[in-house]
């Protein structure tokens, strides 16, 4: 039965790692599939796996509808293709990392989608942002107040909290994906 997973959660909370964790581990042959995001940031970025785009590239694709999600955040373009649509299709289960700012237009074009987020603790979301290094230490406390203030509610979301080690936040994702 084809199924999409929409992770989200605010910059630090461990979506990437919670996400990689789960891919690494899942069954052979498991029909899951995780999607790379496009995003106008360098390749070279630590802990994402996605595909680095100009913004001229990002926007001649949109124009083009080679999206089938998109949407704008800290002052960068991000966007899920048409393969997620492909791939549930086929009767699969579609795994993609979205934003909490972007969920309510995403749940209108995908009513049945799952939508899990990923918490942590405030000072170990610092932390992590901090270690990441693409922000200065002001920038990087804006974006947790920013991240504080946002509230996720609906009532099929499964939070997840990875304040602790990484296994119990994969573990528990990778349960999900059943």
């Amino acid at each position: 039965m084809a199924r999409l997973i929409y992770v989200m959660g605010p910059s630090g909370s461990g979506k990437d790692s919670c996400i990689r964790y789960a891919r690494e581990r899942l069954a052979q042959g498991a029909r899951v599939f995780f999607a790379h995001r496009y995003i106008t940031r360098p390749a070279n970025s630590v802990g994402e796996n996605h595909v680095s785009l100009f913004q001229a590239e990002f926007d001649l694709r949109l124009r083009m509808g080679f999206f089938s999600l998109h949407w704008q955040s800290h002052g960068l373009s991000y966007g899920l293709g048409r393969e997620i649509d492909l791939w549930m299709e086929s009767d699969s289960t579609v795994v993609i990392n979205g934003s909490r700012g972007y969920f309510p237009q995403a749940f209108e074009l995908y009513p049945t989608m799952l939508p899990i987020e990923i918490i942590a603790n405030p000072a170990i979301t610092a932390e992590r942002l901090l270690l990441r290094g693409r922000e200065t230490k002001v920038q990087t406390e804006e974006r947790l107040h920013r991240g504080l203030a946002f509230k996720i509610d609906h009532p099929g979301l499964v939070r997840i909290d990875n304040s602790g080690p990484l296994e119990i936040a994969g573990e528990t994702l990778l349960a999900l994906l059943g």
